[in-house]
């Protein structure tokens, strides 16, 4: 079993190398608060947001029938493929485990900190990297992120507090 600081110096040097490597100066802090938070701060619900009354419960989040569910956006918007008949069933298999990357592996649900060199955002607004660490309550939750010209990837938790994998080449513009 690993002593105390060891598991310390474990859960630290990832966050150490990142400063190193970015210079602290380049270092933001940003707060995150769940869509729930937010939505019951308004007087009139702004959207129909299922979960805007508080976070989901454990055994909700250990149902698999709840992973593969979307209850941000349970009907697909009014944009999406408006004359299609099976556009319901379109939108669910275009993000199939919605729930399951911002609530179960995510941490959109509960409020957190988020620091690094463009906090907010999901690429590096200039290009290159992009880093950034997410605190909700115990574990630290990296996330890096490169854009170069039609190159695109990203790995970890992003802004919003949902974990994402992505490699990607952008078509010509």
């Amino acid at each position: 079993m690993p002593s105390g600081g060891f598991r310390v110096l474990c859960a630290t040097l990832p966050v150490l190398t990142m400063l190193g490597l970015s210079g602290c100066g380049s270092v933001k802090t940003i707060e995150r608060e769940p869509l729930w938070l937010e939505a019951s701060k308004h007087k009139a619900d702004p959207l129909p947001i299922p979960n805007q009354y508080g976070p989901f419960k454990t055994c909700e989040k250990i149902n698999p029938w709840f992973w593969w569910g979307n209850n941000d956006d349970p009907e697909p918007p009014d944009w999406y493929r408006p004359d299609d008949p099976n556009r319901t069933r379109k939108w669910y298999v275009r993000n199939p485990l919605h729930n399951f990357t911002f609530y179960v592996m995510g941490i959109a649900d509960l409020k957190f900190k988020r620091i690094g060199n463009h906090p907010g955002e999901v690429f590096n607004p200039d290009g290159g990297w992009n880093w950034a660490i997410s605190h909700a309550k115990l574990f630290p939750m990296p996330y890096v992120s490169y854009r170069r010209g039609r190159t695109q990837m990203y790995f970890g938790w992003r802004e919003r507090g949902n974990f994402g994998i992505t490699l990607r080449r952008m078509k010509k513009e």
